[in-house]
Order: structure tokens, then C-alpha cells, then sequence
């Protein structure tokens, strides 16, 4: 019994740089042996999994090796189904239909998905430290949310409605941790919570450069305290002080607090939104004075986002609820094997042969020193 051609990218025979193309053809048998019994030489297999349409197979046209690149064109560099097809053939004399190298896609996603699910998952749970944001994804029209949950040396991303129930989903119930994140009303069930200061700087510089007199007041004021929070904060990290800076910095923050209750019913409606907007979190802003060794922005969940912000402009988002579980699956593992400074292509090659063969995925690159 033959299987199909199989091609591989591989390193060149004479140790050069750079990958080959290398085509091999497998055989499988089934011989009736002289004691009656029947021996079967046959791919490996990974068990079914009802929520996946795909399947794990030594029994295929692209070898673990070409899959990666297939996923390094697509998610990491961006191209579409089509672009892709157009440059293996142009380059590698590879004929692909789009249709298998999204197969290919969704097969490398579902190889890894344990790997998010046991490893990555559980430590974006159990980190001291934990950024969180969420943006606007596409998936047939139909509008949900792409969320990110990042650290040091994990990034999670999960695509789903823009709910209180997500966070749930992802932090669990025991979340005891530091948070940074934005102010979704969502957020607000953790306790130990940061929000970006920089964030609110922009509605209050916004605010400073309008029309609305109390809106500009209310800006400049606002700026000015997060100014001298920010200073503090960066003196405090420098040199801790004698005295609390929660204390020392008390008359200014109930200044500003006995503002905002003033404006939180203004009729200019961005003046009243801030205000609100301050009211509602009001501890949250200032619990880096408690504790200046907590970062003040939340510019490593906005920077995990950059890159898959443009995937969606480019690509429009997602077609199926199977795609969308695949970008996220793979976003995470490539991007948690950036943040520890491995390249994530060898591992998910492994990952998908090891999946092929029905075993265990190998555990994620430790951060490489």
C-alpha cells in the first residue's frame, strides 16, 4: 500500500545553509505472516476529536517540517491561502492547493492545542504579574472580540465575546494576581487590578485641546496629577522614601477625586465619561504609589496585539469557527515562544510529528538565557 508523495523541507546533504525540497514516497503493508497472523505496517494517527474537522495523519501531502513554514507564511508573515500557494510553487516548485495548506493550518493548530491548553494556559494563571487587552475580530461577518493575556514569558490569545464570562474562562475563579488592563468594566471582578495610565492620559489630553471649558480643566487637571504620580513613582523605584507615597500624595488625589464627583453628571458627554471613568476605578490608578515596582502601562499587552491587528486588516478576519480557534492557537504559541527568545518553527515541526505519530506534544522551549 502506497501513501502519497510525501515533501519535506530538509536541510541540505552537504550541511549548507538554507532548506531543500525533498520529496519521499512511503510504503505501507499488511503481510500474512506463517503463524496465521496478519502484520500491518501503517501512518500514525492521532485519536479523533469531535470539535476538530481535521485530521492528525502521518497520511499526508505536506511533511511536519514544510507545515511549520506553511504557518510561518501565514501567520507570521501574513500571507493569504493564495499567496501562499503562488509562492511554493514559484520558489519550490511545489504544487499545493489552498484548500490543503489550510488543512495544513488547522492541523498545526490542533497538534499544539494541549500545548495551550496545559502549559500556556496554566501559566497566565499562576503569574504574579499579567496584562491584559482586547480588540475588535471579524469571523464571517460576525463581530467578537480577540482577546490577549500576557507575561514575561506566555502570551495567551482567545477569540470570543466581549464578556465578563471570557475572563473567567481564561483567569479561572482563584485569579489572586496583579492585572493590568484597560477600564472594560469586565476587568473589574479582579481584585488586585492596575489600569494604564497612559490610557487615560490620552482622553485627558484630548479633553485639555477641546471646545468644553470644564472639559479642559478637567484635563489639564488630570494630567497634571498622573505627572506627578508617574514622577514619584520612577523617584520611589530609584530610591524608596521614608514615608508612604499614598500619604504624601493624598491632599492632590482628593483634589482631583472632589473634581471628578463634581463632573460625573456634566453634560459634555467625553467631560462626564472621564470623570465617571476615574470614579469607577479610582483605586486602581493609584495603587502604584502602594506599590512603585508595578509598571504604570499596559504597552506589553497592546505590543502582543500590534502584529495580529494588521492580520485582521489584512485578512478580514476569520472565515469559520474552526479558522478562528486555529489563529489563536497558533498566535499563542508563536508568540509565547517569542517571548522567550526561541524560534517557534523547529518546536511547532515537532509538535505536529510528534501529534502525527499519536503521542504527546513536547513541552515548550524553556527562555533561552
Amino acid at each position: 500500500m502506497l501513501a502519497p508523495e510525501l515533501p519535506e523541507l530538509v536541510s541540505p546533504d552537504d550541511g549548507g545553509q538554507g532548506l531543500v525540497l525533498k520529496q519521499t514516497k512511503h510504503t505501507y503493508l499488511e503481510r500474512l505472516c506463517p503463524c496465521g497472523h496478519w502484520s500491518q505496517a501503517l501512518p500514525g494517527l492521532c485519536e479523533e476529536e469531535g470539535s476538530w474537522t481535521v485530521k492528525l495523519s502521518e497520511w499526508h501531502l505536506a511533511g511536519p517540517r514544510l507545515v511549520s513554514f506553511i504557518c510561518a507564511l501565514t501567520q507570521r508573515m501574513r500571507l493569504s491561502r493564495a499567496k501562499v500557494h503562488e509562492f511554493l510553487s514559484d520558489w519550490l516548485g511545489l504544487s499545493l492547493s489552498t484548500a490543503t495548506i489550510n488543512q495544513c493550518v488547522h492541523e498545526a493548530a490542533r497538534a499544539v492545542e494541549p500545548v495551550v491548553e496545559q502549559e500556556i494556559l496554566a501559566t497566565v494563571r499562576n503569574v504574579e504579574l499579567l496584562y491584559a487587552d482586547e480588540t475588535s475580530w471579524k469571523e464571517h461577518g460576525k463581530l467578537l472580540w480577540l482577546w490577549v493575556f500576557t507575561c514575561t514569558t506566555a502570551t495567551l490569545f482567545i477569540v470570543g465575546r466581549r464578556t465578563r464570562k471570557m475572563v473567567q474562562q481564561v483567569l479561572g475563579e482563584g485569579f489572586r494576581n496583579w492585572l493590568m488592563s484597560d477600564g472594560y468594566w469586565a476587568y473589574r471582578q479582579i481584585d488586585q487590578r492596575l489600569r494604564c495610565l497612559p490610557h487615560v492620559m490620552r482622553k485627558a489630553r484630548a479633553l485639555e485641546e477641546g471646545f468644553d471649558s470644564q472639559g479642559r480643566e478637567l484635563g489639564r487637571h488630570v494630567l497634571d496629577v498622573i505627572a506627578t504620580v508617574m514622577q514619584a513613582v520612577y523617584e520611589a523605584r530609584g530610591a524608596p522614601p521614608a514615608a508612604g507615597l499614598r500619604q504624601r500624595h493624598a491632599p492632590l488625589l482628593n483634589a482631583l477625586l472632589e473634581h471628578c464627583l463634581r463632573l460625573a453628571d456634566c453634560r459634555h458627554e467625553k467631560t462626564g465619561a472621564l470623570a465617571r471613568e476615574l470614579l469607577n476605578d479610582w483605586d486602581t490608578f493609584w495603587v502604584v504609589l502602594d506599590h512603585p515596582e508595578l509598571p504604570l502601562s499596559n504597552n506589553e499587552a497592546e505590543r502582543a496585539l500590534r502584529h495580529w491587528v494588521i492580520a485582521r486588516r489584512i485578512g478580514m478576519g476569520t472565515r469559520t469557527a474552526q479558522g478562528t480557534r486555529a489563529f489563536a492557537l497558533l498566535a499563542s504559541v508563536i508568540e509565547t515562544c517569542r517571548k522567550r527568545s526561541v524560534s517557534p518553527w523547529p518546536y511547532l515541526a515537532e509538535v505536529i510529528r510528534q501529534r502525527r505519530k499519536g503521542l504527546p506534544a513536547p513541552p515548550l522551549p524553556s527562555p533561552a538565557i
